[in-house]
């Protein structure tokens, strides 16, 4: 993970059409799939075809969607239940894959002294000595302030704490003596590696849904559609 460079300075939301796949391999005939805000975040075309590709034929989708998925072959439904979207998206608790991961790239890095502070008011001061990065995403994105110095993200393999307070667009990430981490290499904030199931997490700190969640991020953020 440290070799990868992320192309962009903002955080990406990747979206996994195998793990859509395996998630939707046994979806039961008749099913009416739900794309409703832009399929949770997930993008709309992108679970449309999924759902296609897996045999269901009808959705839910919002208004302004209804042409274009009936572009696609599918039949919009109304006020009908839909499949458990949750485990479609494999969100946390539904026993599915997680199709959306959010990954960001390391801006900077710098030395953190025992006792200096980081982010607005500092409210974390460093124990001992250590080494932090600057991270984009922040609750512009839908990583939600609760998030300060409770949540965690992937470095290199291992997780890492977010300290101190989660700013607009960015977060500070203890990244500790990893010589290995450097700007450019990718952060990952949930859906992947030591932080697959890290979305649980943020569930328990925010009280939110996973769904809730995962549209507010999915919907903040650029998206790659990778296999």
């Amino acid at each position: 993970m440290t070799s990868q460079r992320l192309r962009t300075a903002a955080p990406l939301g990747r979206v996994s059409t195998s793990a859509l796949a395996a998630n939707l391999h046994d979806a039961p005939s008749g099913a009416v799939g739900d794309l409703r805000r832009d399929a949770w975040g997930h993008g709309l075309l992108t679970v449309a075809r999924a759902l296609r590709a897996a045999g269901v034929e009808r959705v839910r989708a919002d208004g302004p969607d209804v042409a274009v998925v009936e572009e696609l072959g599918l039949t919009a439904a109304a006020d009908e239940p839909t499949l458990a979207m949750p485990r479609v998206l494999g969100l946390p608790g539904s026993g599915g894959e997680p199709v959306l991961s959010l990954v960001a790239p390391i801006l900077s890095t710098k030395r953190l002294l025992a006792r200096e502070g980081v982010s607005y008011g500092f409210i974390h001061r460093a124990p001992t000595d250590t080494r932090v990065a600057l991270v984009p995403g922040g609750y512009a994105q839908g990583v939600v302030r609760a998030l300060g110095s409770r949540g965690h993200v992937d470095v290199g393999g291992r997780r890492c704490p977010i300290i101190g307070r989660v700013a607009m667009d960015v977060c500070v990430v203890d990244i500790g003596e990893a010589p290995d981490a450097h700007p450019g290499d990718e952060v990952v904030y949930f859906g992947a590696g030591a932080v697959r199931d890290e979305l649980g997490e943020w569930i328990a700190v925010t009280g939110l849904t996973g769904g809730e969640l995962a549209a507010r991020i999915g919907l903040g953020v650029e998206r790659e559609v990778v296999a």
